[in-house]
């Protein structure tokens, strides 16, 4: 069903259709209106059965979660930003506990100082929580992908985050083929947990496990997340069918068969990059971009094959880490053998254009490109701040 519609109204349209039992939910933009959009539905019976919980925090939402999805529901949230980092130790022990949860995240820079545009730096600072990441490229991917994520999470009995830029997709109206909930339904069965809490059947999950056997439970988790990358491509190319469309998968190669410069990028970023590959490849330039959709697995394999024929690679971050530098770089660095590079672009919402994204390409032909490079950035003002800068 074509619909001209809000990003977070797509969103909870979605996550209706693939029926959760319980949404333990609190507000933080940019993800609020994906969760008023839900109490509505549930408040007019649309969205039925279902428990909308209002809590006390974020943390307070992710706890409630794992008990709802560990007595056997169906389960789902959404946060954003200083939000998810306040539910940290809680997202560790859903993942602990092999908990199907499904998580949508509006991704927000994270304070201080405060800023509530989009980049992606509170998603990739929770990387290692053992939650599986999936990136939306554009709003119908995000409507697709959450479909796929309750799937995927309920067959691998892992929590998913479905990561959606805020504001940029979250907040814009476009034109979106909603699934039809006969399709949903078709293609997602009824939930049936791996482990239940029931009174009538007393066990304990999450007990206390001491140095003889921890390094078997961490590593029979990082078996079951690599899972994940053998179902992911399956379970789009079922989806896709079902939908009567191409769904997203493990990564999205754009234009980079013949590419000699190919740039790697995780969100609404990557249709930026598209429009300036169509440009510079009319004008003869050999370039492509690797849109990276599965994040967490790190799909090595199929990044490796994609870039096998480039020269050169850029990844082009959301966020960076202190000190060291591109995050997604660092995971990338064994799939390639030939210069790779780092730009940290669009930080705290600055925009990232294309007029900016031509010279990126340019520089890495040119191989004036520095390992780490900050696009954009303003060095006068940056001289200011620096021992012996003046300020007027």
């Amino acid at each position: 069903m074509l619909s001209q519609i809000e990003g977070s109204q797509a969103v909870a349209a979605a996550v209706a259709r693939c029926r959760p039992e319980v949404i333990p939910a609190y507000p933080i933009s940019p993800q609020t209106h994906i969760v008023e959009a839900l109490a509505e539905k549930v408040a007019a019976g649309t969205l039925a059965p279902c428990e909308y919980l209002t809590v006390e925090s974020e943390f307070g939402a992710m706890s409630v979660a794992i008990g709802a999805c560990a007595a056997g529901a169906r389960t789902y949230t959404a946060t954003a930003s200083q939000g998810l980092l306040f539910m940290a130790e809680a997202l560790f022990n859903a993942s602990g506990l092999g908990l199907p949860i499904v998580m949508t995240v509006a991704n927000r820079a994270i304070g201080a100082p405060i800023n509530i545009w989009n980049d992606q730096s509170d998603t990739m600072s929770q990387r290692e929580s053992g939650w599986l990441q999936l990136y939306a490229q554009d709003n119908q991917q995000a409507v697709d992908l959450h479909v796929l994520a309750f799937r995927l999470a309920e067959q691998l009995s892992l929590p998913v985050m479905v990561c959606v830029d805020g504001f940029v997709l979250t907040h814009a109206v476009e034109r979106v083929d909603l699934p039809e909930v006969e399709q949903v339904d078709r293609y997602l069965p009824p939930f049936v947990p791996r482990q239940v809490l029931d009174p009538a059947n007393p066990v304990a999950i999450g007990a206390m496990v001491g140095p003889e056997a921890f390094t078997e439970v961490r590593y029979l988790a990082h078996l079951r997340t690599l899972q994940a990358v053998q179902q992911i491509p399956v379970l789009s190319a079922e989806l896709g069918t079902v939908l009567g469309r191409s769904v997203p998968g493990l990564v999205d190669a754009y234009r980079t068969e013949d590419a000699e410069t190919v740039v790697v990028a995780l969100g609404s970023v990557v249709g930026t990059l598209k429009d300036t590959v169509d440009a510079l490849r009319a004008e003869g330039e050999p370039v492509g971009v690797l849109g990276l959709t599965t994040y967490r697995p790190f799909p090595l394999d199929a990044l490796r094959s994609a870039l096998r024929g480039a020269r050169r690679v850029v990844v082009l971050e959301r966020a960076f880490a202190l000190g060291v530098g591109g995050i997604v770089t660092a995971d990338l660095r064994p799939a390639v053998d030939v210069p790779l590079w780092t730009v940290v672009a669009g930080l705290g919402g600055r925009p990232v254009t294309v007029r900016a994204l031509r010279g990126v390409f340019a520089d890495a032909a040119a191989g004036r490109l520095e390992p780490l490079t900050f696009l954009d950035l303003d060095t006068d003002r940056v001289a200011t701040e620096l021992p012996g800068g003046s300020r007027s």
